[in-house]
């Protein structure tokens, strides 16, 4: 598992498998292994980010998911202000953003939620409007993430940080195919290195209970 400590944090994955030889079609070892995790739909990792309640609206400047536009691969719903007002005048609550003991919380939770199912945690950020994480495991993405969402809900309810009819989260989020250890790396170093603002929590900077 791999956190985020004050300076230099370590980039920890697996070994390489096989080596980097290249055979006469030009293709390297490392080449044909990615090639077959591809066809055996399994990745080395996810990169999976989801923003809280109304700071991610459809028609941003940078994107976002909606139900046709939600393929790993395809575009996202392209910009639009139009779009964008229109979301933020349907919006039923205010937007949310956590403060640093939401962000607390919401930081032990995903790593409890990876610890009880088995998941290897990789690279954990969470933000004061959405959070990254990097994590492998069997199980699909949009179900790593649902529970990531859903038991940081429960936790934030149960310490009285969010009220009990309040969404916390947007309905989508953004899930990557991590297919090899470079992937993964440059995954890892981005949510945790390459963050504007607050850096990621480490034993530090956690609020204590």
């Amino acid at each position: 598992m791999v956190s985020a400590p004050s300076a230099g944090p370590s980039l920890t994955v697996g070994a390489r498998f096989r080596g980097n030889r290249v055979d006469s079609m030009g293709q390297s070892d490392d080449d044909a292994f990615v090639a077959e995790r591809r066809i055996n739909s399994q990745p080395l990792a996810y990169s999976i980010t989801f923003h809280t309640f109304g700071t991610w609206l459809h028609g941003e400047e940078s994107g976002s998911v909606d139900d046709t536009h939600n393929r790993p691969g395809t575009p996202f719903v392209p910009p639009s202000e139009p779009r964008r007002r229109f979301e933020r005048d349907r919006m039923k609550q205010s937007a949310i953003a956590l403060d640093p003991a939401q962000r607390g919380v919401v930081d032990r939770t995903v790593r409890e939620v990876c610890t009880h199912r088995g998941w290897r945690l990789q690279a954990l950020n969470v933000r004061s409007t959405h959070v990254h994480v990097v994590v492998s495991g069997a199980a699909t993405p949009e179900r790593m993430m649902n529970d990531f969402k859903s038991w940081g809900t429960r936790r934030l309810r149960e310490q009285g940080l969010v009220s009990g009819d309040a969404t916390t989260w947007t309905r989508h989020g953004s899930t990557r195919y991590l297919w090899d250890e470079d992937s993964v790396h440059a995954a890892c170093d981005y949510t945790l290195n390459r963050q504007d603002g607050m850096p990621a929590m480490d034993d530090s900077s956690k609020p204590r209970q």
